[in-house]
């Protein structure tokens, strides 16, 4: 029988130990940056909700364009020096903001540059971060350590947006942006002391740039329960780009109290990211896809309670609700497709369902702040509710996201 005892056994891998705490630092000083960012722009000489827009697209699209690439380079080079260098990167990029905040100097151009620097550096890291966990812990435990990845997370998450409200507030934006930059740096040191047995890295391979991303594709495509949710995941992050990055903090401000309130609403999903780990820890489904699914449709109830209208108090408990589902969906999405998809074809994999899932969340930041504008932020937030339920039923459709099967325990047991 599965037990806590056997899952905190795994603390005792440095390496594992390792990578737990590096992310985990990384994920707290991102969780600054959601609030000190949004807040920060909006409280510029003359920034409108379009700057703001303007800001969080130049982030995201270089992301989506150097997705693949990241792939690429995960599969070819040690993983954790990959992830190194992305953690690097980020910590230059998060200290430039940070001090064009604190100066006064923040012409939009060098706002632009220095978020487009951002975008590339979680290019390079996110690929890398899904390949490396087989390459850390055996199979039959990769969604342990999901979840376990998950749940220093989500504290991390739960602390940092926290915290960070109460930097903006008491402080500015620029400084809570300076702790970002501060942890990155302290993420890539950790990174950096992580060693890969010659075996264990990604493939360096002797094949070009295209061919390595044709390979990817191939092993993307055939597996028609991946590019169907990524397909729906394309859609619906477009809805929660422009919830999270625009249209939420612009009701948050207009009528719940501001940055205090804005950041209570990201601690609520943060807290329901913490509780769904525990949850992710026991859930074994037969169908995990299935199951992972049918939980990406409460996800649009904190945008319907903004959009309504309703008490804060009921807007925080929808994030609750919205970070159990998310963060069952991603443990169960994550062992899957680490379960499924060869090694050495995984961080590509992975750049294509990141790519497929993102390609779109730039449209939703760039006509997010010209649509509060034209029809208002609350029902702005109603019709991004409407696109996540539609894009998650249509999902369900597919053949293959209902009828992918997890092994048995009896064959997990046989793979270690």
């Amino acid at each position: 029988m599965h037990s806590y005892r056997r899952d905190l056994d795994m603390l005792r891998d440095r390496r594992f130990t390792l990578l737990l705490a590096a992310r985990t630092i990384s994920v707290l000083g991102s969780s600054f940056a959601p609030v000190a960012l949004a807040f920060g722009i909006l409280e510029l000489p003359g920034a409108t909700a379009t700057t703001l827009s303007v800001v969080l697209t130049a982030e995201a699209l270089p992301m989506v364009a150097f997705m693949l690439v990241g792939g690429v380079i995960a599969d070819r080079l040690p993983r954790h020096r990959v992830m190194m260098a992305g953690e690097t990167l980020n910590a230059a990029a998060f200290s430039c903001l940070a001090a064009m905040l604190l100066t006064g100097w923040t012409p939009l151009p060098a706002l632009v540059v220095a978020a487009a620097a951002s975008g590339i550096a979680m290019a390079i890291l996110f690929p890398a971060l899904t390949g490396i966990v087989p390459d850390v812990v055996p199979t039959d435990r990769l969604q342990t350590a999901n979840a376990m990845l998950g749940l220093g997370a989500n504290s991390a998450r739960v602390a940092g947006l926290v915290l960070s409200g109460a930097a903006v507030v008491l402080l500015g934006g620029g400084w809570a942006l300076a702790v970002s930059a501060t942890m990155f740096a302290v993420a890539a040191v950790l990174i950096a002391t992580l060693r890969l047995a010659p075996a264990e890295r990604g493939a360096s391979g002797n094949h070009s740039v295209l061919a390595d991303l044709r390979g990817g594709w191939r092993e993307f495509i055939s597996r028609q329960w991946l590019w169907v949710v990524v397909a729906q995941f394309s859609v619906l992050v477009m809805a929660v780009q422009a919830a999270h990055g625009v249209l939420g903090p612009l009701v948050a401000k207009e009528s719940l109290g501001g940055a205090p309130a804005w950041s209570a609403i990201l601690a609520g999903e943060a807290v329901g990211m913490l509780g769904g780990v525990f949850v992710a820890l026991r859930l074994r489904p037969r169908r995990p896809i299935l199951v992972a699914t049918v939980l990406t449709v409460p996800t649009a109830l904190p945008y319907l309670l903004l959009g309504l209208g309703t008490p804060l108090w009921t807007i925080v408990a929808g994030a609750v609700v919205m970070g159990v589902c998310f963060d069952i969906f991603g443990v169960l999405w994550n062992t899957t497709m680490q379960r499924e998809v060869p090694p050495e074809s995984l961080s590509r994999v992975s750049s294509y369902d990141a790519l497929g899932s993102l390609m779109f969340g730039p449209v939703g930041l760039l006509v997010a702040g010209p649509l509060a504008i034209l029809i208002g932020p609350r029902p702005a937030l109603l019709g991004c509710a409407a696109v996540v339920v539609l894009s998650s039923l249509a999902a369900l459709l597919s053949p293959g996201v209902r009828g992918l099967r997890a092994p048995a325990p009896a064959e997990n047991a046989l793979s270690r």
